[in-house]
């Protein structure tokens, strides 16, 4: 099978997208972008070659990244907090069957694991936060705003079972954090509030210890094996 370049993979080969960022977390505002995610399933040809297909593709368009199949199954089953919340966009533009039961099998990916990677990654950002502050006296706010939703992302994933990406009634709080609002020791408190809550959520969450791996792994291979049979027709 001839290569495909990345362009043709996201044009012809895209089984789910979204629309993430601050438009998918209802924290949009004028001048916000409009990112935009997705998932292509590359051939299963192009995988019997020594040069594979990507496994991820920035663009075409700007503001747009996708993953190849295989890859955001991985990332999703380790518990990467953006990949998660892209399954979980309100802001669906296009699922094909594929993309529909890669929707469906999102409960699959769910697990007390993600407590670890939400929380590794917050800490990450904090230090990033705190050295802003060391060196030009105060954050980059945005990216403090965005620090707090992923921290009541988390506790409320851990209390419930269910990742739900729009803010809701938390949106005026977190333009507030964003526009600088908010003095910067009342935002840490929040940060160190969260991260407790996340912390005894964790401890009596309906979640399982660990993904659904058999379940997605028997998706992926399906999927592989369909894409097998229609290019040999």
């Amino acid at each position: 099978m001839t290569p495909l370049t990345p362009e043709e993979l996201v044009r012809d080969h895209t089984v789910y997208s979204c629309v993430m960022g601050s438009r998918a977390f209802g924290l949009a505002t004028d001048d916000s972008d409009t990112d935009r995610r997705g998932v292509f399933l590359a051939p299963t040809p192009l995988q019997w070659h020594f040069d594979k297909p990507p496994t991820h593709i920035e663009g075409p368009a700007e503001e747009q990244f996708s993953w190849e199949l295989e890859r955001f199954c991985e990332l999703a089953l380790r518990a990467n907090p953006s990949v998660l919340e892209c399954l979980h966009s309100p802001l669906v533009e296009h699922a094909d069957d594929t993309g529909r039961e890669l929707l469906a099998l999102r409960g699959a990916f769910l697990s007390r694991q993600a407590h670890g990677t939400f929380v590794r990654y917050a800490a990450a950002q904090r230090k990033k936060l705190d050295a802003d502050v060391r060196r030009h006296g105060a954050p980059r706010w945005k990216h403090a705003m965005h620090l707090v939703r992923l921290l009541v992302s988390c506790r409320d994933l851990l209390r419930t079972g269910e990742l739900v990406v729009d803010v809701g009634e938390e949106r005026e709080r977190l333009l507030a954090v964003k526009r600088g609002e908010v003095p910067w020791p009342r935002v840490e408190a929040w940060m160190d509030r969260l991260a407790t809550e996340a912390d005894a959520a964790d401890a009596v969450s309906p979640l399982p210890a660990g993904p659904d791996r058999r379940a997605v792994e028997d998706f992926l291979f399906r999927t592989r094996r369909a894409s097998a049979a229609r290019a040999a027709l």
